[in-house]
């Protein structure tokens, strides 16, 4: 049976660098796309609110309309009512029952009275939902036209880069494979811990990429050689040679080319 051929730092660390390269560019896409897919995600939702206002408000309409239908009801029983009771007082035997009829007639007459002013402040209700059913059908149609607006920019931004996206997240998954779990965890962690997502750098100008802070040069040594995995003490970012880096980013490039 063949041994199974091991792994030298070298590799693991350009492979590290290859899959930085990849989320990297995976990262510059969805920066380009910004804060469209939450802005789109936002005006769908206000969209739909002012229509649920919408319904609302018209069924308030509705609720209303029939309160003016009840009222006008009652007003033609109570005149009916105020017409036998005037009848009826004209075949009365005494005051007594005419008194009584009076009263009746009264309450009716009351009750018109009532009736005609729920009604007039069901009107003004009517005409103050109307208006704020105009100001939120405007608001609406300004939202809906300013959704279409932004989806228009996200879909045009993703037919661009989808396609490409999709490609780099597959091949992020195969590098991510191709290295032992305990280095990607350590990978994923330094990259949700810092900013820029940049969890493995090459070292620039005697610094690591991204930092102010200077390697010495015998730590620069060891990184150079390739022996061991070496990490910025002061981010935790894994430290590259700039040869390597550059290497890589040059297969990395042919690689995101063949993508588009």
């Amino acid at each position: 049976m063949a041994k199974k051929t091991e792994v030298t730092v070298e590799e693991k660390l350009r492979a590290l660098y290859d899959l930085q390269l990849i989320d990297s560019r995976v990262d510059e896409i969805r920066n380009v796309r910004g804060e469209l897919p939450l802005e789109v995600e936002d005006l769908e939702d206000e969209v739909a609110g002012l229509n649920t206002r919408l319904e609302r408000l018209h069924g308030d309409l509705e609720v209303i309309k029939s309160d003016i239908s009840n009222k006008e009801n009652l007003i033609e029983e109570a005149k009916a009512a105020i017409k036998k009771y005037t009848e009826q007082q004209k075949n009365v035997r005494n005051n007594r029952e005419f008194n009584s009829l009076s009263k009746e007639i009264e309450y009716q007459e009351l009750e018109i009275e009532l009736a005609q002013k729920h009604i007039r402040e069901f009107r003004v209700q009517i005409e103050q939902k109307k208006e704020v059913i105009e100001q939120t059908k405007e608001r609406l149609t300004e939202r809906e036209n300013h959704l279409s607006h932004k989806k228009g920019e996200l879909d045009e931004i993703l037919a661009e880069t989808e396609k490409e996206e999709q490609a780099l997240i597959e091949k992020s998954n195969e590098y991510e494979k191709q290295i032992e779990e305990r280095l990607v965890k350590a990978y994923k962690r330094i990259r949700q811990s810092v900013k820029n997502g940049l969890a493995v750098v090459p070292i620039e100008r005697g610094a690591s990429g991204g930092s102010f802070f200077t390697i010495p040069p015998q730590v620069q040594m060891e990184i150079a050689s390739r022996r061991k995995i070496i990490t910025d003490e002061h981010s935790g970012r894994i430290l590259v040679d700039e040869q390597l880096a550059q290497e890589e980013r040059e297969k990395m490039e042919e690689l995101f080319r063949s993508f588009k």
